[in-house]
């Protein structure tokens, strides 16, 4: 199985990176949210319940301030003392106008009844009753049997009313603020009963509340006082759903408790008035519910979060991978396909980087064994002078013979040739396996930095040996005992007799070619002074140096190169540089003949090799080297030079490369015109032509004085042009046509060459061409 690229990787992981901080956000906030919805909730409910105490105990305080005045106002003291009859219509409508005081709509007091059980005499809003014939007589006389002189209970609103009018009950049972009389003194006797229908406590403060709902309201006995459904009140909180009573001990708290199997969360406040609890229920569901409203939310904004993170990952490991991809590209052509589907991308560069090493090892080792073969072909034709005076230190240099052209005074060459091996046990085949051995015992015998590497250049070995010494004399002993060194170590173990040949003292590698003739020129001697000889050529030619008739060969391929690229100035340049150089040699006037002949000749074979007449240069004259043979002036030899041959010939040249440039510029217009409609590049038509895109392209200037990407772009827009002036055809057609974009970078295109819209443009060439009326 193909494992899995390394951008799938990247962007995988890129994914789950993403993803896990966003899953993570997503559920810490909807946790949070949550539970910050909850807290909140509970927060709220027990403020709820905090208000509706305080509202609730102010009404009941209220009712509490006027009973009290009724039973300590005169007119109660002094009916206490009286048996109440018919009789005391007086009294009694005192008595009820202190009873109308007390009821008002704020506190939704319904009946005040006073009792006095020892005069037997009973008030309420109905009427005087003989009290021990009241039909609930035995169940308020439980009444006066509590403990405390003053308390709120819950009663059966029946007993506060008389069977003719039971039917008008609107509530089943009333809260009933009970005072036992006389306030003073011991004995009591008789109540004070203010009532409040239970069912009004809603509507006492409704006014001031909303969302009552879920507010309940209990005695000390754990009643009912007040609840949303009427039917419940006067029974025990058990018959509501709630069975944990022992939650609501304390005086304050929040806690969680399942009603009708539905789990809520309950807040409960106890009064200090009246020992009464005050209860918030909040559904748990309906709690979630917001929650559920809050996560769909908080799933959105991660999904989108996700999609985004992703979109980022998928860009972030395409824009990092694309380096490895430009790698995998470059090597794509190396690797197999196996190794392409056993490998990954870094196994891949991995063991194409390791065969890089192997190859560049081996290359080096290769290098390492063909550098002396390089090294012997450069040092050959620097003592044969064929190498530029600027170039032979930098590649010195590159051979790393830096520290001898830094530090080396005085140097000279030594040449050196088996004389005969005639009478030897060797034969001729022999020779190159003996010119070879003498070449290893030279690189044996003199340590590397005193000498350049020794070559062999036909059956002669040649080295260079230098020294940090400057003075002469001291060098040439050094020299010369060398010498004597290698003849003895040579014929000792090869039993061969060797001469050897020193060229004068030089002081400057440039003089390597001079220093090597001399040391040919010396061996040369030994047709006079027999073998095994050493030959100093300070003793041949009086201590002068050779003279240097080296013809500048690098310098006239330069300019026969000028020549056929026909350019003109460097030409003339490099004619009047090969003539200072002829002419810096010390020679008669005969011998210069011999290196301008040479120039001619070498012309005149370009000429023939370019299939150039000599008619075409030199139409119905004499002879060229007779002419040339017959000037005797520097000036007039450069000056014939130039006007009669190299000028000519650049001529010939010049028109050869119009007709082609020309031919060329036709080609690439014929291009242009046969596909401008597509996307023709300058390196297609490169190409098509089987040139160089950057040659065509200096051509192409060259011939119309324009870029390739201009004249294509005036060729568009002129048959735009004759598009918009000649057809119908749409400008989006015409925008496509032409390879832009879109239609508005066409229109904008347009409008900056032409200065109006194509639609403009078309619109006035039709008024220009319709019949004058």
């Amino acid at each position: 199985m193909r494992s899995l690229s390394f951008l799938s990787k990247m962007t995988i992981f890129g994914f789950l990176l993403s993803t896990l901080p966003v899953i993570f956000i997503g559920a810490f906030a909807f946790v949070t949210s949550s539970s910050e919805i909850q807290k909140n909730v509970n927060e709220g409910k027990m403020q709820l319940i905090t208000q509706i105490n305080s509202n609730v105990e102010q009404k009941l305080t209220t009712v509490n301030h006027t009973l009290n005045q009724v039973i300590n106002s005169t007119v109660l003291k002094k009916a206490m003392d009286m048996p109440l009859t018919v009789n005391d219509f007086m009294m009694y409508d005192d008595l009820r106008s202190e009873i109308r005081y007390m009821q008002s709509f704020d506190t939704k007091l319904e009946d005040v009844i006073l009792i006095n059980a020892r005069e037997n005499w009973m008030i309420k809003n109905s009427g005087l009753y003989r009290y021990d014939s009241y039909p609930y007589y035995d169940k308020l006389m439980t009444l006066m049997n509590t403990q405390e002189n003053s308390v709120w209970t819950l009663n059966p609103s029946k007993w506060f009313f008389t069977e003719e009018n039971a039917r008008s009950v609107t509530c089943e049972y009333s809260i009933s603020l009970v005072k036992k009389l006389p306030t003073t003194g011991l004995e009591k006797y008789g109540l004070a009963l203010a009532n409040i229908p239970a069912c009004s406590l809603q509507d006492l403060i409704q006014n001031d509340t909303e969302h009552l709902d879920d507010i309940l309201i209990i005695d000390e006995q754990n009643r009912i006082l007040m609840h949303p459904d009427a039917s419940l009140i006067g029974k025990s909180i058990t018959e509501a759903g709630l069975t944990d009573l022992k939650q609501l001990e304390a005086p304050m708290g929040q806690f969680s408790a399942d009603i009708n199997e539905k789990p809520y969360s309950v807040s409960f406040l106890r009064s200090n008035l009246n020992n009464w609890t005050y209860l918030s229920l909040t559904s748990i569901d309906s709690l979630t519910k917001e929650s559920g409203k809050i996560g769909t939310y908080t799933i959105y904004v991660c999904v989108l979060m996700l999609l985004l993170s992703m979109v980022l990952a998928w860009l972030g490991s395409r824009k990092m991978y694309s380096p490895i991809q430009l790698l995998l590209n470059q090597i794509g052509g190396l690797v197999t396909v196996n190794q392409k589907r056993k490998a990954n991308e870094f196994q891949m560069i991995s063991e194409h980087v390791h065969t890089l090493f192997q190859s560049k090892s081996q290359l080096e080792r290769e290098v390492h064994q063909h550098i002396g073969q390089v090294r012997t072909f450069f040092l050959i034709k620097a003592f044969q002078g064929h190498i530029k005076q600027i170039e032979l230190l930098e590649k010195l240099a590159q051979f790393g013979y830096n520290k001898h052209i830094e530090e080396w005074k005085t140097m000279s060459v030594i040449t050196m040739q088996i004389d005969s091996i005639d009478n030897t046990r060797y034969e001729k085949r022999d020779m190159e396996l003996l010119l070879f051995a003498v070449h290893n015992m030279i690189e044996e015998l003199i340590p590397s930095q005193q000498r350049l590497a020794p070559i062999i250049i036909d059956q002669t070995v040649v080295t260079l040996i230098g020294s940090v010494d400057s003075e002469e004399a001291a060098f040439r002993n050094t020299v010369y005992a060398l010498t004597e060194q290698m003849q003895q170590h040579i014929y000792s173990f090869l039993n061969l007799h060797v001469s050897i040949g020193m060229s004068l003292p030089i002081h400057a590698f440039s003089q390597m070619s001079i220093a090597y003739r001399e040391g040919l020129e010396a061996l040369k001697h030994r047709i006079k002074l027999g073998e095994g000889i050493i030959i100093q050529y300070e003793n041949i030619n009086s201590g002068k140096h050779y003279l240097n008739l080296n013809y500048p060969k690098p310098i006239e391929n330069e300019l026969i190169d000028a020549i056929k690229l026909a350019e003109k100035d460097k030409s003339k340049e490099l004619l009047k540089q090969l003539l200072q150089a002829v002419f810096a040699a010390p020679l008669t006037p005969q011998e210069y003949q011999i290196p301008l002949t040479r120039l001619l000749n070498n012309l005149l074979m370009v000429m023939q090799e370019s299939g150039i007449s000599l008619n075409q240069i030199h139409p119905s004259k004499g002879s060229l080297f007779e002419e040339l043979l017959d000037l005797h002036m520097t000036a007039e030899i450069e000056d014939w030079f130039w006007t009669e041959v190299i000028h000519p010939l650049i001529r010939i040249y010049r028109d050869r490369q119009d007709a082609q440039y020309h031919n060329i510029s036709e080609k690439i217009i014929d291009l242009v015109q046969h596909y401008y409609d597509t996307d023709l590049t300058l390196e297609e038509c490169a190409s098509r032509l089987h040139y160089n895109a950057n040659y065509l392209s200096s051509i192409f200037r060259k011939e119309t004085n324009c870029s390739f990407s201009d004249y294509l772009s005036t060729y568009r827009f002129n048959m735009a042009k004759k598009w918009l002036s000649e057809t119908d055809m749409p400008i989006k057609d015409i925008s496509s046509k032409l390879r832009y974009n879109n239609s508005q970078n066409f229109i904008r295109s347009f409008r900056k060459q032409e200065g109006l819209t194509p639609g403009q443009f078309r619109d006035k060439k039709k008024e220009g061409s319709a019949p004058n009326p």
